[in-house]
């Protein structure tokens, strides 16, 4: 195995600034880590879910006791269930109870729910407590542990409560990456194929011949997609930190993928980054249908996804009886609704994204009849 090194980049926000590090074994320097910041805890309470803890919580804890930081640790059930209203209070009832002061601060160790679950709690509990993000799935490395977008589940729609609050740190352990079940694998790649194509066509270029070598587990180019994904997503966020703007395209395939979702009722039968490549090939479908995109764009990208194993379309996912009103009835709650109007991110072409207000839902209306005829047309030719 190659010697690898940690990569370190900055989410620029002036006094809100913090690191990123990228690199195997930072679960077990987490608590050095933590130790050498400015300002550093004497207690931290890692939250984390029963997957994760079984995996990584010793090694977290080793680490914290080591660098003489005192710990608690809370176990939320696995799974989206835990990002709903019951789940942030028994959460928070939880923390409260053990003494919290303004001084502790939180570790969110585990995938998106965790982080964003216990970003949350930060956010509010004590009116605001530091934390760190220890993301252990690929799309929380590369997504949801940089930004401070923190929240909870409504019925309405997902992630519709929440707050930005920015962590004072993420480390992204590229060793936890080597336990992912493989289709927890490929949903993060979604979102690292994402990045390429909305603002990186040599990245998504690189993405096609070494994408199927991430997943895969090829340490070295794991480190570098989750790297360069973040090294994107920390551009976008020092520019726009509370998405007034560019940082928008960063829901590139999201409108799309959060009514399939919510369609689905956030459970197991469709992971989020499955839906978000469903969603960016159906956002890339719009472009084409709107005269900003070239077909063979959107040919492009379907292939790459489809060649490392993602689905592409409705009919590679389980039969739903899928219905284009009730799907634009989903994306008309969608929290970047502005003035009534539904907000998209099309694109003129891999890495050239951006974001437009005016597309008419006639439009978006008559897409999504299409893809549910053909899929039903493909469900029958399976059959």
């Amino acid at each position: 195995m190659p010697n690898l090194t940690a990569e370190r980049l900055s989410v620029d926000l002036g006094a809100r600034s913090y690191d990123i590090a990228i690199g195997p074994g930072l679960i077990a320097q987490a608590g050095a880590e933590i130790a050498g910041l400015s300002d550093a805890p004497k207690r931290v309470v890692a939250v984390t879910d029963h997957h994760v803890a079984e995996l990584h919580l010793a090694t977290l804890e080793r680490s914290l006791g080591n660098a003489g930081l005192a710990f608690d640790a809370f176990v939320v059930p696995a799974g989206e269930a835990s990002k709903s209203f019951a789940g942030f209070e028994k959460l928070c009832e939880a923390l409260l109870s053990a003494g919290l002061e303004r001084k502790t601060w939180l570790i969110a160790l585990g995938g998106g729910v965790v982080g964003d679950l216990t970003g949350f709690a930060a956010a509010v509990l004590l009116r605001g407590l530091d934390f760190v993000q220890i993301p252990t799935s690929l799309l929380a490395q590369v997504d949801s542990s940089v930004g401070g977008k923190t929240g909870i589940n409504a019925a309405q729609g997902k992630n519709q409560v929440g707050s930005f609050h920015q962590p004072r740190l993420v480390l992204a352990d590229s060793g936890a990456l080597a336990t992912l079940p493989r289709r927890e694998l490929l949903a993060g790649y979604a979102e690292v194929a994402k990045y390429g194509a909305l603002g990186d066509a040599s990245f998504f270029a690189w993405l096609e011949e070494h994408g199927p070598h991430v997943i895969e587990g090829d340490a070295t180019a794991q480190i570098r997609a989750v790297a360069t994904s973040c090294r994107a997503k920390a551009e976008i966020v020092a520019a726009d930190e509370r998405e007034s703007g560019q940082r928008a395209l960063l829901n590139l395939g999201h409108t799309f993928g959060h009514a399939l979702e919510a369609e689905t009722g956030y459970s197991a039968a469709l992971l989020h980054g499955e839906a978000v490549a469903i969603g960016m090939v159906m956002a890339f479908d719009l472009s084409v249908r709107l005269g900003f995109c070239q077909p063979e764009e959107t040919d492009r990208l379907r292939r790459h996804l489809a060649a490392v194993g993602l689905a592409t379309d409705l009919t590679d996912l389980p039969q739903v009886d899928w219905n284009a009103e009730r799907l634009l009835s989903h994306m008309r709650k969608d929290k970047k609704v502005a003035n009534g109007r539904l907000t998209f991110v099309l694109a003129q072409g891999l890495g050239r994204a951006f974001v437009t207000q005016d597309v008419p839902e006639a439009e978006v209306l008559a897409l999504l009849q299409d893809v549910i005829a053909a899929s039903a047309l493909g469900q029958q030719a399976i059959g």
